[in-house]
């Protein structure tokens, strides 16, 4: 099984730029926080569709995105496998997308969840335990992202937008280990990992708010 393509991933980045710059006002702060190298996880607060794409091209590293499966239809399928995005079913335990998760982790790049598992409030409150996963097993920094702005209210042109040209602001957190220290992965380490990365998502998105006036 091939990992998933580096070079598409700033290809991703590129169009990203591009589109996110062209389409809305990006707001982008603590984006030197993210270290300049070695695997490194991105957790983004979810509370609109743009959310990924927004963070895929403000980020200062391509990102590999775990994607759900049920985005891969028609054209986007080729397009986001090509762009080095990761495929997921999240109906069962999807061994081909953790093998592919964790080589990018492997390889020093940078992967991008969503904790919260789906869409909702954004508010990091039903964390689900991947991402202690990941973070331990590919020992990772987690860096908590946030996104604010972009579900304050629909666009006139089309409903499921921001307003085109809004501003929607992106806040890079400090990077923090998830982990013990032990390297331990049986499920009471996971569980704490988990409680450790709530408590550190919601700060972070609070002390965002705060910083944003959103």
């Amino acid at each position: 099984m091939t990992a998933p393509s580096e070079r598409g991933a700033d290809v991703g980045r590129r169009i990203g730029v591009g589109l996110m710059f062209g389409l809305w006002r990006p707001r982008v702060l603590g984006a030197w926080k993210v270290p300049a190298t070695g695997p490194v996880i991105f957790a983004v607060n979810h509370s609109h569709n743009i959310d990924g794409p927004m963070v895929m091209g403000v980020a200062p590293r391509p990102t590999h995105f775990l994607i759900k499966k049920e985005a891969f239809i028609g054209p986007l399928d080729p397009f986001l496998l090509g762009i080095g995005q990761v495929k997921v079913d999240r109906e069962s335990t999807d061994r081909t997308a953790i093998t592919q998760a964790l080589s990018v982790l492997d390889n020093g790049g940078v992967l991008g969840i969503f904790p919260e598992g789906t869409r909702g409030e954004g508010d990091f409150a039903a964390l689900r335990a991947g991402l202690a996963y990941f973070a331990v097993r590919g020992n990772a920094p987690i860096v908590p992202v946030a996104v604010l702005g972009s579900s304050d209210r629909p666009g006139r042109l089309i409903k499921g937008l921001p307003p085109l040209r809004s501003r929607v602001d992106v806040v890079f957190g400090d990077p923090f280990e998830a982990g013990d220290g032990s390297g331990r992965r049986t499920r009471r380490a996971l569980d704490e990992a988990t409680e450790r990365i709530q408590k550190q998502l919601t700060e972070h998105l609070e002390n965002a708010r705060r910083l944003t006036g959103r």
